[in-house]
């Protein structure tokens, strides 16, 4: 919501009414805290509480003790715009609990200004030309130090290699493998299907690996020629592979001269206890690890890294100069400039007590819904788990969040093999959206699993 003009408080209310009535506000809706949506928008709390009271006087909305300001639910009847969104029950999308995307509100505009402008006034003129495709030498010494302080990993600039993502950085280590006569690799039962399709798309055939609370059985990684983990964070259920099954994967690896893939996405994210350090510090010979910028800045940074051990490490560098030849290098001198100045370790450090703060607010709204919460150590999701719902329910709940204008993502989503006695569960990405629509999404989620 943007206001223009020095009448912000009737700005606010005329735009306010104006979503009411288009459907963008649906009757019922929670709307944020006057302190919430008046930092979010840059202006004085009282020009948000006088607003509410002008709205709550003229009956748009409605205000309750101990249950904050809604839309009235007898208000003007609305109109949902055609050139809305559109939702799996064909109604308005307007909050998105999807997981898998850090706050874009959140994105630390001014300081990635500051350093860009930094960097292109600090670049030498041969920066800018055809570069070596392991990526900028700066960015992959900040990597060096900034990995080996924050995840523990260990490794000599001349082993990472900068790629656009963490996909690409897939696709590259399975066209690495597939030349190499690896032709199977394990995988997480539960994860991000478009993975899975990556390493097929390259000729690699997937073997399912099944997860409990102590993570992947690496009991069951079987004759593959290397699997792909999320040691820290298993994405999406949340548990962390447990002490004996990292030592287990790495003795596997050993013994059969096979790779760990170690995503490590979200592991700066952690609030019990000082984030796990990634499984490459074990094993730097037998593991490859990959990281991306797309958790902890925004995905539209573009940038990921391979962090690969020295076997690997040409082989890698030639598969990158194969596909795109190298990556975007004003993004590396950026994001150099970024971590050298501090600027990232200060945006983790916010983006670390903005989740908690919001893992609290979901754990407050899902209180008297009859639903468990799990997976909320870490990270930038949570499962919430419905133990007397079955999973085939899963459509419907996603139809009957839909109709009331949210997207939610279920559990069945994120495997290719659904159990048909698992319970329902909800994968929500409280990280997703703003400050201001956090509660009315987490209000209807509540709605939805009542």
């Amino acid at each position: 919501m943007e206001l223009r003009g020095v009448r912000r408080r009737a700005a606010l209310e005329d735009a306010l009414r104006s979503a009411i009535r288009g459907g963008r506000l649906a009757a019922g809706v929670r709307l944020p805290s006057s302190r919430v949506l008046a930092t979010e928008l840059g202006v004085a709390r009282n020009t948000v509480a006088d607003a509410y009271g002008q709205l709550v006087a003229e009956g748009w909305l409605e205000a309750r003790q101990g249950s904050g300001t809604r839309v009235a639910v007898h208000g003007v009847e609305t109109v949902v715009p055609g050139s809305a969104a559109v939702g799996a029950a064909g109604g308005s999308v307007r909050f998105d609990l999807s997981p898998g995307v850090p706050t874009l509100a959140g994105f630390p505009r001014s300081g990635w200004n500051a350093a860009a402008r930094r960097a292109m006034t600090d670049a030498a003129d041969e920066c800018f030309g055809y570069p070596d495709p392991r990526g900028h030498p700066g960015l992959r010494r900040a990597l060096v130090e900034y990995l080996a302080r924050v995840r523990g990993v260990r490794a000599a600039p001349e082993q990472i290699i900068i790629c656009s993502g963490f996909r690409q950085g897939l696709a590259l280590l399975a066209d690495v493998l597939r030349r190499a006569g690896t032709d199977r690799v394990a995988v997480e039962s539960h994860g991000v299907v478009i993975h899975h399709d990556v390493l097929r798309a390259n000729g690699i055939s997937t073997c399912p690996v099944p997860v409990d609370e102590y993570g992947a059985r690496t009991d069951e990684l079987g004759d593959c020629g290397a699997a792909l983990l999320t040691p820290a964070h298993q994405f999406p259920l949340g548990v962390a592979l447990s002490p004996e099954r990292r030592n287990a994967a790495i003795g596997w690896a050993r013994e059969r001269s096979a790779w760990l893939l170690e995503d490590d996405y979200d592991g700066e994210f952690r609030y019990d206890r000082r984030p796990i350090g990634a499984l490459q510090a074990l094993a730097p010979d037998r593991v490859v690890y990959l990281g991306t910028a797309s958790k902890s800045l925004a995905p539209a940074v573009g940038l990921g890294w391979i962090v690969a051990p020295a076997a690997l490490v040409e082989e890698l560098v030639e598969a990158k100069r194969r596909a795109d030849g190298f990556t975007g290098v004003l993004e590396q001198l950026t994001l150099e400039q970024f971590l050298r100045s501090g600027g990232y370790d200060r945006h983790v450090r916010r983006c670390r007590l903005r989740y908690q703060q919001r893992r609290e607010q979901l754990l407050a709204a899902m209180a008297d819904t009859g639903a468990t919460v799990t997976g909320i150590a870490a990270g930038l999701h949570a499962m919430v788990g419905l133990l007397d719902l079955p999973a085939s329910e899963e459509p419907r709940l996603r139809h009957r969040a839909a109709a009331m204008g949210l997207r939610i993502r279920t559990l069945t989503e994120f495997t290719a093999q659904p159990d048909p006695a698992a319970s329902a569960a909800v994968v929500v990405g409280y990280s997703r959206p703003s400050d201001s629509a956090l509660a009315p999404a987490l209000d209807l989620l509540a709605r939805t699993l009542r």
